[in-house]
């Protein structure tokens, strides 16, 4: 059995990682989307996340519970060690990473695909001021990061979601797909 691809979904804020994710999961559902554990508050809009406090996500961390975690804009994110099981199954798996996570990522997972989705500083801003979770100063700190350079040596499909989200959704089916054929 081949061993299943982790597909890092990356991109700035704004630009629609949840959705597209939600869409994919939606078309190929063969796929399993990555429950992270998240130092956020719970049921705040957007994923579907397991909220911890901070003690209790280190405690998890000294624990092994995670297969790879990080910390990015004040918060810290786990993806579940179970995941190297469903990986071990042959399912391709989709997870939302931070930009610094993939090198360390790349070196866990052998099989290893960034989808790194972009969209135009217009429309992302746009979208972030529309989900309303931050100021217009946390925004434009955002909006610098939208250019943020990969690691090199990945292997990187890119996506635009500039248009309709079910145009880029039938892209990034397309785009998936015939690896996990």
């Amino acid at each position: 059995m081949t061993t299943g691809r982790l597909i890092a979904v990356v991109g700035p804020s704004g630009v629609g990682k949840d959705s597209v994710m939600a869409g994919i999961y939606d078309a190929l559902p063969h796929m399993h989307v990555v429950r992270r554990v998240i130092t956020r508050a719970p049921g705040l809009a957007g994923e579907d996340y397991d909220a911890v406090s901070v003690s209790r996500f280190e405690e998890m961390a000294r624990a092994g519970a995670f297969a790879l975690h990080w910390g990015a804009h004040g918060l810290f994110y786990g993806v579940p060690a179970d995941v190297e099981t469903r990986l071990g199954e042959g399912t391709d798996c989709l997870t939302n990473l931070s930009r610094s996570a993939l090198a360390e990522a790349a070196g866990i997972f052998p099989r290893f695909t960034v989808l790194n989705i972009t969209a135009k500083a217009e429309t992302l801003a746009l979208r972030l001021a529309s989900r309303a979770r931050e100021t217009e100063e946390e925004i434009a700190k955002r909006l610098t990061q939208v250019d943020k350079p990969l690691p090199e040596g990945l292997d990187v499909i890119h996506l635009s979601n500039d248009g309709p989200l079910a145009d880029t959704i039938t892209r990034a089916t397309l785009l998936l797909q015939p690896a996990s054929a």
